[in-house]
């Protein structure tokens, strides 16, 4: 017998059929009757204080999971909100799918309440942007949109629900789960791997590049025996680490310049010659350096300087076990040239970065705190453990971070990805607790077994996002937040509190030459009495003894904890960005 329920009611055991067991949003009209049909069904929804946080925290959990995130917001300023995650989802490849509610349909172009409309804002930013119609059957367009963000180079796709066909009732008769298989993972084309094989035989300075598709794509065993039998030398991409562990000999990160600037074939695998890798190009690059691409995504083939005529179109693991099947009986050796240039940079970088770690000064240096911090983490959870999962944010934090922790396995490692993109901080380490340690993460394959949480940021970025810790207190998430406080944003302009109020004063009198510069914030602001404040626990540390100290009991505490440690400013260094780029020369013989 037909059961009478509202269209929200629809909506949720939708998704429920879909198997989503999460939802990721903030309520409000006319979308608050999903969250809570929702709940009944015992999905899990996870209330934000921003869409914008709850936007990038269901990106992250679509890269954690391997399916897409769903994020469930109102119409209007919250699909305004959500954008950014939007982008982040397609810069990033994250897989999401994204509900909106919008205005009646019968209202619409009246000036409704938060009139808009979402898909034809969002269509050139998502995969695909459609409104559901049809009052009596929600589960099509909600799962062809699912199965869009899913298949192939995954994304965003949105979904506009209208207020009046959420408050309609329908007829309701029982729904079959709605399966959608795992999307095709297609096999390379096997006389281009050969042909790959024997390019990499004849170089003299090969390297591979892992992307953050190789960890999305579960290819870490795959790789390992790759590189375990070849001896080739790798350097992977700020979120690719893990994939193969640091520790690895093959790994060349702490010789990265020298490793691209010379080699003379380079494999990249599930990773886009973008601005994270220079583009492929001089001088970061050798200009007669040949490079392969290897990716789900065929548009992706011969982009800048990848060389389209042995690009492949494939899943990454099946063709890392074809490539291996093919050298199986090569090595590349280990006393060539190139490697002997790549050990002496190694040894001479890794020096230097040990000698800024355990300068003791005060205020505290980054290098120094990070060192702390990995330092006592390593002791509390080894990170061959793999139990902690690391989320870094913040110019300057994120990018000294990179080096400074250490990834022994995939999917531990968190940050603003191939957008860019702060504030993702707050958001993504909820994405990540929820991933490893929900209710839902033991029913999923390979997520089982309970990590901690360590959220690094700036104390920009941590402004971005801050009020999410009552998030992760709501719902008894026992995050660990470092706020790497310098009093700025990349660098502060102060190194004590009278001359951060001189300077505060000369501004309040319009002296701008003498004033706080623009990316001057607050000095010690006491960012750790935002824990203490909804439930947490917050430490103030400005000494490498505090900071030890806070660390070894924040790990251990079962509340969100924020260290806010007090750092040199860092004033009259310059900014530097390595994303910069200088147009290229004028030369007669520039070819396109």
């Amino acid at each position: 017998m037909a059961e009478s329920i509202t269209g929200a009611e629809l909506v949720a055991r939708s998704l429920k059929s879909l198997e989503i067991d999460t939802i990721f949003g903030l309520t409000g009209y006319p979308i608050t009757a999903i969250g809570e049909a929702s709940i009944d069904l015992g999905i899990r929804f996870l209330g934000f204080r921003n869409e914008q946080a709850a936007s990038y925290a269901a990106t992250a959990y679509g890269y954690l999971t391997g399916k897409p995130g769903c994020l469930l917001v109102v119409g209007g300023p919250g699909v305004i909100h959500a954008l950014a995650g939007v982008i982040n989802s397609s810069g990033n490849c994250f897989p999401l799918l994204m509900l909106a509610g919008s205005s009646e349909t019968y209202l619409l172009t009246k000036g409704s309440f938060q009139e808009l409309d979402a898909v034809s804002l969002l269509t050139p930013h998502v995969k695909t942007a459609v409104r559901w119609t049809n009052k009596d059957n929600a589960i099509d367009p909600i799962a062809k949109a699912y199965r869009t963000a899913w298949y192939g180079r995954p994304g965003a796709v949105f979904v506009d629900m209208p207020a009046d066909l959420l408050r309609s009732k329908v007829d309701f008769k029982h729904q079959p789960r709605i399966a959608i298989p795992p999307p095709p993972a297609p096999f390379p084309d096997i006389d281009r791997v050969s042909r790959i094989a024997q390019v990499l035989q004849n170089a003299k300075a090969p390297l591979v590049l892992i992307g953050k598709g190789c960890a999305y794509a579960r290819a870490e065993d795959s790789l390992r025996q790759l590189i375990d039998t070849t001896q080739l030398p790798f350097v992977p991409s700020p979120m690719g680490k893990g994939v193969v562990p640091d520790s690895h000999p093959c790994n060349v990160s702490s010789a990265r310049s020298s490793a691209l600037r010379n080699a003379d074939v380079i494999l990249v695998l599930a990773a886009r010659l973008n601005w994270i890798f220079h583009f492929g190009e001089p001088p970061k690059f050798s200009p007669t350096a040949r490079l392969i691409q290897v990716d789900i995504d065929a548009d992706v083939i011969g982009q800048n300087r990848g060389d389209a005529e042995l690009g492949v179109v494939s899943d990454i693991t099946k063709f890392a076990a074809q490539l291996q099947i093919e050298l199986s009986k090569w090595q590349y050796p280990n006393n060539t040239p190139y490697w002997h240039r790549l050990r002496q940079e190694k040894t001479l970088n890794e020096t230097k970065q040990s000698h800024l770690e355990h300068l003791h000064l005060q205020p505290l240096k980054i290098e120094n705190a990070f060192y702390h911090i990995r330092t006592t983490l390593d002791n509390l959870s080894p990170p061959a453990d793999g139990r902690i999962v690391y989320i870094a944010e913040g110019a300057r934090t994120m990018d000294t971070s990179r080096t400074c922790f250490f990834q022994e396995h995939p999917r531990l490692r968190l940050d603003a990805g191939t957008h860019g993109t702060m504030g993702v901080g707050m958001g993504y380490a909820i994405a990540a607790w929820e991933a490893y340690n929900g209710p839902h993460a033991t029913a999923r394959s390979g997520m089982a077994g309970r990590k901690k949480v360590v959220c690094i940021v700036g104390d920009s970025a941590f402004g971005f996002s801050g009020m999410e810790v009552e998030t992760m207190a709501r719902f008894g998430m026992d995050v660990l937040v470092f706020v790497m406080n310098n009093g700025g944003v990349y660098h502060g302009h102060a190194n004590s509190r009278e001359e951060w109020q001189a300077q505060h004063e000369a501004t309040k009198r319009g002296d701008g030459a003498n004033g706080l510069r623009s990316w001057s914030l607050g000095y010690e602001t006491r960012y750790d009495l935002v824990a203490d404040a909804v439930g947490g626990k917050g430490y103030f540390v400005r000494t490498s003894d505090e900071l030890i100290k806070a660390t070894e009991e924040g790990f251990r505490t079962n509340v969100p904890v924020i260290i806010n440690v007090s750092m040199e400013s860092g004033r009259g260094s310059v900014a530097v960005f390595g994303f910069e780029v200088p147009p290229p020369s004028k030369s007669k013989d520039t070819k396109l």
